[in-house]
């Protein structure tokens, strides 16, 4: 275990680098690897030349990803335990007033969150509305669920469960389940101060076990997942939940800095937002608050909005 004041600087890195990464990767959202700029031009304001996504969204703003990110820390410090019902209110509340957002203003929505809001605003159950598609395996529970390894004091088994039901509002697929659990078990041996490497192979036994018994979600684990087949871990920076998981992982498994860690996520293209969002996560915990960079921390919009969220998660994890 860290000492006090580095278990906060790993709790800091991660909420704050998850921002980031969203921010950071905004601009570059929906070009091809072979048109994202050099790494070494991969800034919050891309270089001249270069047709930003988003155009008249200003540098350093965070976007559905950082928004639902921080609706979720929300609910848990306020509820003490993960309420999915208030869970769902607090995305609806964003989706229709941008709770959370910079400037209130609600953009690059997917079109399955979209939807399960939609469905949840018209009377539909939480646990129901994430299957309005049933076949839907984006990455839009993956990118925000990493608060919630964050504030968890209960069991792994406890952190998998909730993981799962933080999906079930817009991205019910059991697919999207296991990536979120195995993605919080991951982060939180990285909150713990170790290697990447021991995390991830900590991480998988750990969830195996906990599935053991329950067929669905071990078949899910093993086969579509497939964590013990060699070299699986190389990822293309889609919108795909797995493939998302697996391009984070492929930067985690070799980044020296958080800083080389989400210029690589960005670097593959595609879905940049969020892949920068999902690997700059657990960058942030691994390196710490400490090591991204100042010039980016100055950049993030609305950051007094997100420091509130922190510095509540920070008290609660020291109480």
């Amino acid at each position: 275990m860290t000492d006090g004041r580095e278990f906060a600087n790993r709790l800091r890195g991660g909420v704050y680098g998850l921002l980031v990464g969203d921010a950071l990767g905004v601009p570059y959202e929906f070009h091809m690897k072979e048109d994202i700029p050099p790494v070494e031009q991969i800034e919050m304001v891309p270089p001249k030349g270069f047709t930003r996504a988003h155009w008249g969204t200003p540098a350093g703003t965070w976007s559905d990803d950082g928004a639902q990110a921080l609706c979720l820390l929300d609910s848990l410090l306020r509820k003490g335990s993960f309420d999915l019902n208030d869970f769902s209110d607090r995305l609806l509340a964003w989706y229709e007033h941008g709770l959370w957002a910079v400037d209130s203003r609600v953009f690059d929505v997917g079109i399955q969150t979209s939807m399960a809001l939609s469905m949840y605003k018209s009377g539909g159950s939480p646990e129901d509305c994430g299957n309005v598609r049933p076949d839907g395996k984006g990455n839009g529970a993956l990118m925000r669920v990493l608060p919630l390894a964050l504030w968890h004091r209960g069991t792994d088994a406890e952190l998998a469960a909730d993981a799962h039901r933080q999906c079930l509002i817009t991205h019910g697929n059991i697919t999207n389940q296991v990536c979120c659990a195995l993605y919080c078990l991951i982060a939180r041996e990285l909150l713990n101060g170790s290697s990447f490497g021991y995390s991830l192979d900590s991480a998988v036994p750990k969830l195996r076990s906990i599935y053991d018994g329950n067929e669905p979600y071990t078949e899910e684990f093993l086969f579509v997942l497939r964590p013990d087949e060699p070299d699986i871990w190389v990822g293309r920076g889609s919108g795909y939940v797995v493939d998302s998981l697996r391009s984070a992982v492929m930067i985690m498994k070799t980044a020296a800095s958080y800083e080389e860690a989400v210029k690589q996520a960005i670097a593959l293209g595609d879905d940049t937002d969020t892949t920068a969002c999902i690997t700059g996560g657990l960058a942030g915990i691994k390196f710490g608050f400490d090591c991204i960079p100042e010039r980016w921390l100055k950049a993030l919009r609305d950051r007094d909005k997100a420091e509130e969220q922190v510095s509540r998660l920070v008290k609660h994890r020291q109480e």
